[in-house]
């Protein structure tokens, strides 16, 4: 059979289909020679650095003052979502808890993107409610007939 000019350079062995050519990976705790570099020529000069971003935020430069402003204050990603839900003891319970959300966004109480979270999570809920009730259901079962 003749050989299959593939674009590829064909060099040693070829790996086996699903092999990797390095199975162990790069090794846990390695890190990247260019953070390593960075790191070795910043090392000392991290007071100095700090102090002249302050000082430059102070001076009026929108961009150090942005960055300062960043270290003291992060933004957050995350805030709590406090409204009143229904209690939510079983699967068919869902409707009402997801009515619940419905009305806390159209009172403004929260968010649309925050009601989506909080919909998934209870659609996981739902979901862990129901697999307990198909277990009762099914042992219930398994006892009324052995």
């Amino acid at each position: 059979m003749a050989a299959v000019n593939t674009g590829r350079k064909q060099r040693g062995k070829p790996f086996q289909p699903g092999q990797s050519g390095n199975p162990d990976g790069r090794p846990r705790g390695s890190r990247n020679a260019a953070t390593l570099a960075i790191e070795e020529l910043l090392d000392g000069e991290a007071e100095g650095l700090t102090r002249k971003a302050i000082d430059l935020a102070l001076g009026g430069d929108i961009q150090a003052l942005r960055m300062c402003l960043e270290r003291i204050c992060p933004p957050r990603k995350d805030r709590p979502v406090l409204f009143d839900l229904p209690k939510m003891t079983t699967s068919k319970g869902a409707s009402r808890v997801m009515a619940g959300i419905l009305e806390a966004v159209a009172d403004g109480d929260i968010t649309p993107d925050e009601a989506s979270r909080v919909a998934s999570i209870v659609d996981v809920y739902r979901k862990t409610l129901e697999t307990s009730e198909l277990e009762a259901r099914l042992s219930a079962l398994e006892q009324a007939k052995g």
